[in-house]
C-alpha cells in the first residue's frame, strides 16, 4: 500500500500529537522501533495500523516500548507490552484498589527446574476492586511457568528465569491476574512473546522429549507395525466425493474467517464520515487477500474518503 497512505488517517495524528511527534514521521519512526523483525524487513502499514490500535485502545506508548510487535505468520502482529506498561495499565484502571502478593510456604530447592535460586511453589496476587466484595485471587506455579535456560549449538545460556526466579514468577502472577481481573485481552507479556517466536515452526518438525512416548507406543503397537489394509484405501469415487467435501469445507473455512470482503470494505470508505472509519476500513483489509489491482483500487478508495473527510 502507497507509503503515505497510513500517515494520513487520525489515529496516526493522534498519536503524534499525543506524544509531540511530526505525523509525517509517526509511521517510519515506530517502524524502526517498536516492531520486531527477525529479518530485519520493515512492517507494512497494515501491520503498522494494527499495533496503533492496540496502542491507542490501552493507551499505551509505543516509543518508550511500553508496547511494541512482531510478526505472526498470519501477515498480523502479536502486540507484546513490558511489565511497566502492564503495571500503568492496571494502575489506571478506575476500578482498581491495590493488590498484595502471597507465596506458598514450600519452595523449589535449587536445580530442581534447572534454575540457580530457590523459589516459591507458587505465588498468588490478590488484587481489590473498587465495583466488587471479593478480591480477585489468581495463583500460578512456578513448574507451569518457568522457562528452562536457552540452548543452541550445544552452549547454555541462562535467562532471567534463572538469574532471577522469583521476580519473574511475581511478574507473571501480576500480568495474569491483570488479565482477570480486568479484562485485558489481545496483549502478551515479554515472556510469552519469546516462547511464541519459539514455537513458530510446525509441529512435525518437533523433536520428541527424552522420554516421550507417542500415541502408537501408549495403545501399545510399535511404529514399524503401522499398516493400512488395502480395504481402507480410498476408491476413486470415495476419493473424488472425499476432495469435494474438503473444498466445500475450505470455502465454508474462509468464508467464516473473513467476514469482509473487498467490496464491503470499499462500500465502506464511500460511506465514512470521520477518520476512524478510515482507520478500521484499512485495520480490516490486513486480513483480506486481494489482487494488486483490488489494492491499488482500494488504495485509491482510501486517498478518496481522506480527502472527503478531511483528516
Amino acid at each position: 500500500m502507497n507509503k503515505n497512505l497510513a500517515t494520513k488517517p487520525s489515529l496516526v495524528r493522534r498519536f503524534g500529537d499525543r506524544y509531540g511527534v511530526d505525523a509525517s514521521k509517526v509511521m517510519d519512526t515506530l517502524k524502526a522501533t517498536a516492531f520486531a523483525q527477525s529479518n530485519g524487513a520493515a512492517p507494512d502499514n497494515h501491520q503498522m495500523m494494527a499495533l496503533l490500535i492496540v496502542a491507542d485502545q490501552y493507551k499505551l506508548n509505543p516509543f518508550t516500548r511500553e508496547i511494541y510487535a512482531f510478526p505472526d505468520k498470519n501477515r498480523g502482529i502479536v502486540p507484546i507490552v513490558g511489565l511497566d506498561g502492564w503495571v500503568r495499565i492496571l494502575n489506571e484502571h478506575p476500578q482498581v484498589d491495590g493488590w498484595t502478593f502471597a507465596e506458598s510456604e514450600e519452595w523449589h530447592e535449587a536445580g530442581e527446574l534447572d534454575g540457580n535460586k530457590r523459589c516459591p511453589v507458587w505465588m498468588e496476587v490478590i488484587i481489590h476492586r473498587k465495583d466488587r466484595s471479593h478480591a480477585v485471587v489468581v495463583r500460578e506455579y512456578l513448574d507451569e511457568v518457568y522457562r528452562p535456560p536457552f540452548r543452541k549449538n550445544g552452549n547454555v545460556y541462562e535467562g532471567p528465569w534463572q538469574t532471577h526466579t522469583k521476580r519473574f514468577l511475581r511478574h507473571k502472577t501480576l500480568i495474569q491476574g491483570a488479565r482477570i481481573a480486568c479484562g485485558f485481552t489481545g496483549i502478551y507479556d515479554e515472556d510469552e512473546g519469546n516462547r511464541i517466536i519459539d514455537a513458530e515452526f510446525s509441529v512435525s518438525e518437533r523433536e520428541p522429549a527424552p522420554g516421550a512416548t507417542t500415541m502408537n507406543a501408549r495403545l501399545g503397537v510399535k511404529d514399524h507395525e503401522v499398516q493400512v489394509n488395502a480395504s481402507d484405501e480410498p476408491q476413486p469415487a470415495q476419493a473424488e466425493q472425499s476432495a469435494q467435501a474438503e473444498q466445500s469445507a475450505q470455502a465454508e473455512q474462509s468464508a467464516q474467517a473473513a467476514p469482509f470482503s473487498t467490496d464491503e470494505l470499499m462500500g465502506r470508505l464511500q460511506r465514512a464520515t470521520t477518520g476512524d472509519e478510515v482507520d478500521e476500513a484499512v485495520s480490516i483489509a490486513a486480513d483480506l487477500s486481494m489482487t494488486p489491482e483490488q489494492e491499488q483500487a482500494f488504495e485509491d478508495a482510501v486517498e478518496q474518503a481522506i480527502d472527503r473527510v478531511g483528516v
